[in-house]
């Protein structure tokens, strides 16, 4: 069982040494990481304006419903 666990993990860093990284390993400290730091912040704000787009077209058709079904 051992002999599987050391090649799994043997195989696993090799996997890991092709893939590419989203940042420069030439790079010092924070600059290193702007890629992803970059790549984050769009994430984010894509996904409050999703989230907003969303949450006005839902305020809308509850209203729009309260509006159709009041007795």
């Amino acid at each position: 069982m051992f002999g599987k666990v050391g090649r799994f993990t043997s195989e696993v860093r090799t996997e890991l040494a092709k893939a590419s990284w989203p940042w420069d390993p030439a790079e010092k400290g924070f600059k290193r990481y702007k890629e992803l730091w970059d790549s984050t912040v769009v994430v984010l704000i894509a996904m409050l304006i999703v989230g907003g787009y969303i949450a006005f077209f839902d305020v809308i058709l509850i209203n729009i419903v309260n509006f159709l079904t009041r007795s």
